[in-house]
């Protein structure tokens, strides 16, 4: 397991100690999803930000690590499903780590929707995973959230603490979950588990200004990072959108990366 915390310690700034993953696997469960829909011209516009990894489905993976920064980490997501599914928080493995270490990944990630009917047969493929994965030396995210039609709220603190400590019991090396908003809750649990905890932001939210105080918040309540795409690449300008994450997450002096005056292709 030292090799995975090794791998594992590359995807945070030696600076900040903190990671912005931007996850570019929405296309499976969502088609077609505005600004999201390029792959090749997001992946060329994030060479200009201190960005430390990316979330790939292994269609992209396959035809896309070319186009990946050398220095960013790449996350073959191992989970899908569609919206259109019944019930549509339904997730199954499509990937397994082996295909995904073979295409280039250098980690790998499963989703798990917790407390409705299809639970038992997430948790079994995130346990799998997690055996998989360490035998391979590879770390996991668990991107864990709660789910389902009996859930009356799904930020209620209590349930967002329970994904964490899902995650870290069953052998996440990363956890990435929704922010309660319950600074208290929040910081208590990620002191009471060993992975890194990271924030994942949800559809897409029209208030930037708003998301960006929740992640403000999320990090000082003990969040490791952020693992978000919608709430960045579907605004208006996503440049800016990401400089301004990136400088949440770092730092101003990490809002863009060395060298980010070169053009780039548009997206």
């Amino acid at each position: 397991m030292i090799g995975c915390a090794r791998k594992v310690s590359r995807l945070f700034d030696p600076q900040s100690g903190r990671t912005v993953i931007l996850p570019l696997d929405h296309g499976v469960g969502e088609g077609m999803l505005p600004g999201i829909e390029n792959i090749p011209g997001l992946l060329a516009m994030i060479r200009d930000f201190s960005v430390q990894g990316v979330v790939l489905n292994k269609g992209p993976l396959r035809t896309c690590l070319s186009e990946v920064p050398p220095g960013l980490q790449v996350v073959g997501q191992l989970s899908g499903g569609t919206r259109h599914a019944v019930p549509p928080y339904a997730r199954s493995l499509v990937c397994s780590t082996h295909e995904a270490v073979r295409l280039g990944a250098d980690m790998v990630a499963v989703q798990v929707n917790m407390a409705n009917d299809l639970e038992d047969r997430m948790l079994a493929d995130l346990g799998l995973a997690c055996d998989d994965a360490h035998n391979l030396g590879v770390p996991i995210l668990a991107i864990i959230q709660p789910k389902g039609d009996r859930i009356v709220n799904e930020m209620d603190p209590s349930l967002i603490c329970h994904c964490i400590r899902l995650g870290a019991e069953l052998g996440a090396d990363l956890v990435g979950v929704p922010y309660s908003g319950d600074a208290k809750s929040f910081s208590r649990t990620c002191e009471a588990v060993s992975p890194p905890v990271l924030i994942t932001g949800g559809p897409s939210r029209p208030d930037f200004p708003s998301f960006l105080a929740m992640v403000g918040q999320a990090l000082a309540a003990g969040a490791s990072g952020t693992c978000v795409g919608r709430n960045v690449l579907q605004q208006g300008d996503p440049r800016e959108a990401l400089a301004r994450l990136v400088e949440a997450v770092h730092g101003e002096q990490a809002a863009q990366a060395p060298g980010s005056g070169e053009a780039t292709p548009p997206i």
